[in-house]
């Protein structure tokens, strides 16, 4: 086993291995980018070296930098975790010249799958069943366009270079296509470097359920079951569970036997994925799955498939790179019990699950959940890395045991100071479908309207911020300056996240710890029991609520998570802002395509910019008919959120202009 490795990565991801590292007595050393100086997976590793600046480009991507970071600490192996160089050969390349150890599979492996046309063909070659598509050399527009019409409409257009939704569109007719492969060219080529794209035929019930593979260098090689993660939004992944519901013991055996021969086909040593597209129209039959692509890595939601096996990946991974064999055998492993893991994010679902920025003032996970993170309370949510702030994780006997604790876990992750997905993951379990287990990829596009839109706050709701954004609630007395002496009456104006209007409320203290609350034209009683521990009284009726306020930000925290701004009645006055005249930067990004000039008419919904943020392109629509007065963007130009880009003439000036 090694003494010291050295953990090429961030975040959660980091901190997860260390844990690991830290019980087999191995010493860890962490790299860090000037935006992570402060960050928890520095503050958890043995050492830590500074390797460049905030952009990925000058730091977690400076392969040479984290090379010598590891020569200098005297660190054995190299850890890549997942994204950043952990999918590059050449870079394992550099370390194995460098004399370490590269905790992964070798650089031949990774070249083998990592374009998804040439992985794809060698899969077939192997007897691995593959997608219909097409996964030539040929990268000529016209060419592609004809061939997507031979394959059929919709077609998924998918770099062949990465992964995690990135560079990937889904098209619906011909029309749409030469647009699509445009931005999923420019998304590829700023995400991993290659522009090269393939067509394969888009399933209409498809899932994407995945299988868990291991080998050593030995020739030994499990798979450890399969995950299935057909809940995604923007192709990207939101809730994996295994095993996969439905799922029988003729299809697990089909699919396993199809992973581990992909594995041998390149002779693979150390932690992957083997990802299938299976068309679930019809059940879950052994003639409907086909091989997508390898991730040669440990995946995001490796933790279900720990859950579930009672091993630790990530041991076995020091393992396998220090030249061990695998610890066990196929006929050793089996499922026990079901798991779930969601994915907080910081991310708008309201506006399209945009990215999100912000300090994290407070934070608190459930008790009863695994939780992977990176991020602590105080922490900063920046751009420029991904927006996950953690991995809930959960156990069960079975999927609606499992499935009743990933609820009630959400329900208790608390968190302010960035807008995140918990109320949508919420939503998600209360969905009949996933209940039920009837999934597939589609099911969030299908039922977005449902899934994504915001719950009101109820009075209840509205009376307990009061209480908290005038310092009254008792459990954060100490942050907003509690004292006895208090005006018995106050008025206190919140305004809901996400809306531009205030609703006042009339808060009368009776004793220190009961208040009558009056709003929207109904009173409340109530008495705040035990709120450090979230218990009070509404209406003589015991309920579980918590709450926090910060910096004039208060949370509720009940059936879902609740934040409003607390506004001073002295100064109530609306922002006039500029309605649906103006185009704003939605978040901090670089603007990539500008479709429009000054004087142009456009319509409603037309397609005006697109910026490009987290890796991910956002594009921006005209918000209704009008003509371009004002163009501030301009193509590679960057910008901070709420920038102005653009305005449309005022819709009185059109009228006589027209006239």
């Amino acid at each position: 086993m090694f003494k010291k490795i050295l953990i090429a990565n961030r975040g959660e991801i980091a901190c997860r291995i260390m844990r690991t590292a830290r019980t087999l007595g191995v010493a860890t050393v962490a790299v860090y980018s000037e935006a992570d100086a402060s960050s928890a997976h520095v503050a958890m590793a043995d050492e830590a070296i500074l390797i460049g600046g905030a952009a990925v480009a000058d730091s977690y991507l400076r392969g040479d930098r984290v090379i010598e970071a590891a020569l200098n600490t005297g660190a054995e192996a190299v850890h890549p975790g997942y994204g950043f160089l952990s999918e590059n050969p050449e870079f394992v390349d550099q370390v194995v010249a460098a004399g370490l150890r590269f905790i992964g599979p070798s650089a031949d492996a990774i070249r083998a799958m990592g374009l998804k046309d040439a992985a794809k063909t060698l899969m077939e070659k192997a007897g691995v069943p593959v997608v219909p598509g097409y996964h030539g050399d040929n990268r000529d527009p016209e060419f592609l366009a004809s061939v997507a019409e031979r394959i059929g409409f919709p077609v998924l257009i998918k770099a062949r270079a990465g992964g995690g939704g990135k560079g990937m569109r889904l098209v619906q007719a011909k029309e749409e296509f030469a647009a699509a492969l445009a931005g999923a060219q420019r998304e590829a080529e700023s995400s991993f470097g290659d522009s090269a794209c393939l067509i394969e035929k888009f399933v209409s019930a498809p899932r994407h359920i995945e299988v868990q593979v291991f080998g050593d260098d030995h020739g030994n090689v499990v798979h450890l079951f399969e995950r299935d993660c057909s809940l995604q939004r923007r192709h990207q992944k939101v809730i994996e569970e295994a095993p996969a519901p439905g799922m029988t013991d003729e299809m697990r055996a089909a699919m396993g036997e199809a992973a581990v021969t992909a594995c041998h086909a390149i002779n693979y040593s150390g932690a992957g994925t083997i990802e299938f597209i299976v068309d679930s129209s019809d059940g879950l039959k052994t003639d409907a799955f086909w091989f997508m692509e390898m991730n040669t890595r440990l995946q995001v939601e490796h933790p279900v498939t720990e859950a579930i096996t009672g091993q630790d990946l990530v041991a076995w991974q020091l393992q396998v790179a220090s030249g061990a064999r695998l610890p066990v055998t196929q006929s050793d492993l089996s499922i026990n019990g079901w798991a779930f893991e969601a994915r907080l994010y910081a991310e708008d679902v309201g506006k399209g699950f945009l990215p999100a920025t912000g300090v994290l003032s407070y934070l608190e996970f459930p008790a009863g959940a695994r939780v992977d993170t990176g991020i602590r309370q105080g922490d900063a949510i920046t751009p420029f890395y991904d927006p996950m702030i953690a991995k809930i994780i959960v156990h069960g006997s079975d999927r609606s045991a499992a499935l009743g604790k990933l609820h009630r876990a959400l329900r208790e992750t608390y968190s302010a100071g960035s807008i995140t997905n918990v109320n949508f993951l919420s939503a998600l379990c209360e969905d009949h479908n996933f209940a039920s287990g009837t999934v597939d990829t589609g099911l969030i596009e299908r039922h977005a309207e449902r899934l994504t839109q915001s719950v009101s706050a109820s009075t209840e709701i509205l009376a307990i911020a009061a209480i908290a954004a005038s310092g009254l609630f008792a459990a954060n007395a100490s942050d907003t300056g509690f004292s006895l002496w208090q005006p018995l009456e106050r008025t206190v104006l919140l305004r809901p996240e996400g809306t531009d209007e205030s609703i006042e409320m009339r808060l009368a203290t009776v004793d220190a710890m009961s208040f009558a609350v009056t709003g929207c034209g109904v009173s409340h009683q109530i008495r705040l029991l035990d709120p450090l521990n979230g218990k009070v009284e509404i209406d003589a009726t015991q309920q579980s609520v918590y709450a926090v306020n910060k910096a004039r930000n208060v949370s509720v925290f009940s059936d879902r998570s609740y934040h409003f701004s607390v506004s001073d009645p002295l100064q109530q006055q609306a922002d006039e802002g500029a309605g649906g005249d103006s185009v704003y930067a939605p978040m901090p990004g670089q603007v990539n395509v500008v479709n429009v000039a000054r004087g142009d008419r456009v319509s409603v919904g037309e397609a005006l910019i697109v910026i490009e943020a987290m890796k991910m392109e956002h594009t921006l629509l005209a918000p209704r008919d009008g003509v371009i007065e004002e163009l501030l963007a301009r193509t590679g130009m960057q910008v901070e959120e709420g920038a102005l880009l653009l305005s449309l003439e005022a819709e009185a000036e059109e009228a006589q202009t027209r006239s």
